[in-house]
């Protein structure tokens, strides 16, 4: 079924592999880190126990590297009985400040997108992770000309979307989300009453993977790159 997108008067980007490329990043630091816990175990558990640990932190840290890398070196507190040294607790410390200081890789498309419909939509960024960090990321991007509002969110459920919604006085009808991630950026919206454009990007966190159970029966438009919006709204 084509949707139509008539009624659309605001347009909301997720920023994190959306418009930059982010979640590479992640994939790289485990790898580092998997490789300086080698000796304790074993790739696989390394993993899984990380992911563990991450999701226990997040109501403490938050999402964003800062979270991310203190969940890593309690990680490496935990495989090694507390024996891990200083020397590799301090490498895990430098993974982390390499990761804040990356430049920013803008998808391919983004720009071009931008200018084209800020010309007849107003343009807003919707994310969620370490505000600081969002922030600087959004300014080393070049794109804070092209969005009208800058929202950093604790979290991305329907609640968090209705009362955004509410407080910028935009009605759900009128208000469309363009992101990578079913759970977070697409399928609240559509709970709530609004639109939504799903980008898949070719890397996704284990926790913002959904089921074909829990997708189902939810009306959303999917583009495999940004460009192809355009050409939803000719």
């Amino acid at each position: 079924m084509e949707v139509d997108y008539k009624n659309i008067k605001v347009i909301g980007f997720d920023a994190d592999d959306t418009l930059w490329v982010n979640e590479t990043y992640f994939r790289e630091a485990e790898e580092e880190v998997g490789a300086l816990l080698s000796h304790f175990e074993t790739p696989n558990k390394i993993d899984q126990e990380l992911f563990k640990i991450e999701i226990k932190n997040l109501p403490t840290y938050g999402y964003g590297v800062k979270g991310f890398i203190l969940s890593m070196i309690e990680l490496a507190l935990e495989l090694s009985n507390n024996t891990v040294s200083n020397g590799i607790i301090g490498k895990i410390l430098e993974i982390g400040k390499s990761m804040i200081n990356k430049p920013i890789e803008l998808l391919e498309g983004v720009e071009e997108v931008l200018i084209e419909l800020s010309k007849d939509y107003k343009l807003i960024v919707v994310t969620k992770g370490d505000l600081l960090d969002q922030e600087r990321k959004l300014e080393k991007s070049g794109l804070l000309k092209h969005f009208h509002h800058i929202e950093v969110l604790s979290e991305k459920h329907d609640t968090n979307y209705r009362q955004l919604l509410k407080r910028l006085d935009i009605e759900p009808k009128s208000f469309l989300m363009i992101g990578n991630s079913l759970k977070s950026d697409v399928l609240p919206l559509v709970k709530v009453g609004a639109q939504a454009i799903h980008m898949p990007f070719h890397t996704t966190w284990q926790h913002e993977k959904v089921t074909k159970k829990e997708a189902n029966g939810s009306e959303y438009t999917t583009v495999e790159k940004l460009t192809e919006i355009l050409d939803l709204f000719n």
